[in-house]
């Protein structure tokens, strides 16, 4: 249990930092109150865990000869897929989350999710 939550807890920080760094890419922009922001943030990464868990090994397996082609820099192409559909879904129940264009915001965006997941993963325990 604690393990899932330190994934929440990086996919948080890396939504967050990714939605401050990269143009177009808002996370929570429209609320007010500093906790419908963390907790906007927090559903955000859950539901961004889930689709990682459910689509992107799908994603990943129809896009094997591409990620191979291309020295798996195809991968984030499929990470920028899975924050669409992050989108997508967290439009569809409400939740403030929102990308402009696909291939600047949302790959640029991929990346940085993957550099600072990359980090907190280094820093914090995998127990």
């Amino acid at each position: 249990m604690m393990n899932f939550l330190v994934r929440v807890a990086v996919n948080a920080v890396a939504l967050w930092v990714a939605a401050l760094v990269v143009p177009g890419v808002d996370l929570a922009e429209d609320q007010a109150a500093w906790t419908s922001k963390a907790v906007t943030i927090v559903l955000v990464a859950l539901l961004f865990g889930l689709v990682n868990a459910v689509v992107k090994p799908i994603a990943t397996f129809f896009s094997f000869p591409f990620i191979v082609l291309t020295l798996g820099l195809f991968t984030f192409v499929v990470n920028a897929f899975m924050l669409q559909i992050t989108e997508w879904v967290s439009d569809a129940i409400g939740l403030s989350f929102t990308i402009d264009h696909f291939f600047w915001s949302a790959v640029l965006a991929a990346l940085v999710i993957t550099l600072v997941s990359w980090a907190l993963n280094i820093v914090l325990p995998e127990d």
